[in-house]
């Protein structure tokens, strides 16, 4: 049993012996030192000096700023010069550009797709202007109002007509106003939401 054991360490350091030699021949390094065993010594070695073919030659073909092989001039030779392929591009981008404007002029118009953003612009329209009249109306019949107000309580006081007289309290024709001005703002707000909802 020994013997087999032997000869197949012998087998594995002749193998390791060849795959040394192989690296040491593809990375052009001299040969590694055996030991006795059949072993490489590591660190034993000196580092090469370097050689003029590997300092000057070594990366001939090979550009590191693209990262890749040199090419044999600065600028490519078709640079500012119009190919064959570009005007090719050129003439399938213009037919394809006239083929669409045809296919538009050709198609006719959609009328399911043809609507106002918002279906009754059209009546809003039409009623502005019948409110525009009577807002003014509203506006004439509560200053109206408002006036005769006063004058029934300046009569009622007895104040007569040197407009001195008791009226309406300050606060209470200034808390009509403020319920006048937020009835306005909800009405303003319904009408929104009854837009936005259609």
């Amino acid at each position: 049993m020994s013997s087999d054991h032997a000869s197949l360490d012998a087998a594995a350091n002749e193998r390791k012996a060849r795959l040394a030699k192989l690296k040491s021949l593809k990375r052009k390094q001299p040969e590694p030192s055996m030991d006795d065993d059949g072993e490489p010594i590591n660190g034993t070695a000196k580092s090469p000096s370097p050689d003029v073919t590997t300092h000057f030659l070594s990366g001939r073909n090979y550009d590191s700023t693209t990262r890749g092989p040199k090419l044999g001039f600065e600028s490519a030779p078709t640079e500012n010069q119009d190919t064959l392929e570009d005007q090719a591009t050129a003439i399938a981008t213009d037919t394809k550009a006239r083929a669409d404007a045809e296919e538009k002029a050709d198609r006719p118009i959609d009328l399911f797709k043809l609507q106002p953003k918002k279906p009754n612009w059209d009546l809003k329209r039409d009623v502005e202007r019948k409110l525009g009249r009577l807002n003014v109306r509203t506006e004439n019949a509560i200053a109206r109002l408002v006036r005769e107000r006063i004058q029934a309580a300046q009569k009622q006081a007895g104040g007569g007509d040197d407009g001195v007289g008791v009226g309406i309290e300050g606060a209470i024709l200034v808390e009509g106003i403020h319920v006048r001005e937020r009835e306005e703002e909800e009405d303003e707000r319904r009408e929104r939401e009854n837009e936005d909802m259609a």
